[in-house]
């Protein structure tokens, strides 16, 4: 007599899983693809969220670049009232209108020095070719060759840069 229950191993193909094998394969797939859809979706946040940066940093980056001087013009605006009201008076003698403008041009002054800009008025001073421009030579007893004596037109200096030499008349030899 023989027996014809087979085992389930039996009765399977050489080489495959048995059903609770598959069911175990099968969960751990599913659990993969739950995590790799999480992944993804963790990914395409942050990436949406970079982009997102990045635009914010260009939209304030402009923002900057558009408005940047808007304190140094906010300050010069006082300067631009006491030029209007200068020209508004109609009478007026000629020491008062200098007196004005030497306020004006002072006030001036203060507002480009606090934001870095020098004057370079080297009067008496050796010349200097980073920061002078020698427009002429003339005779000036009692100073020593290559002495500046007379500046033309002051130079200018932002934050240790030169914008402007002055341009100046030097010594004789």
């Amino acid at each position: 007599m023989q027996n014809n229950e087979q085992t389930p191993e039996q009765g399977q193909e050489p080489g495959a899983p048995d059903a609770s094998g598959t069911d175990a394969l099968q969960a751990r797939i599913a659990e993969l693809e739950a995590g790799n859809a999480e992944l993804r979706e963790t990914v395409l946040r942050e990436h949406a969220e970079l982009e997102n940066q990045r635009r914010r940093l260009h939209r304030d980056l402009e923002q900057a670049r558009r408005f940047a001087n808007e304190k140094l013009l906010n300050e010069l605006l006082p300067v631009y009232d006491s030029l209007e009201r200068g020209l508004a008076i109609e009478s007026g003698d000629a020491a008062a209108v200098r007196e004005g403008l030497a306020l004006t041009l002072k006030a001036l002054l203060k507002v480009a020095e606090s934001h870095g800009l020098v004057q370079v008025d080297p009067v008496g001073q050796a010349l200097d070719p980073e920061r002078h421009h020698a427009v002429s030579m003339v005779e000036a007893p009692g100073k020593p060759p290559g002495t500046v004596v007379n500046v033309l037109q002051k130079g200018y200096v932002l934050n240790d840069r030169l914008l402007r030499p002055a341009l100046v008349a030097v010594a004789k030899d």
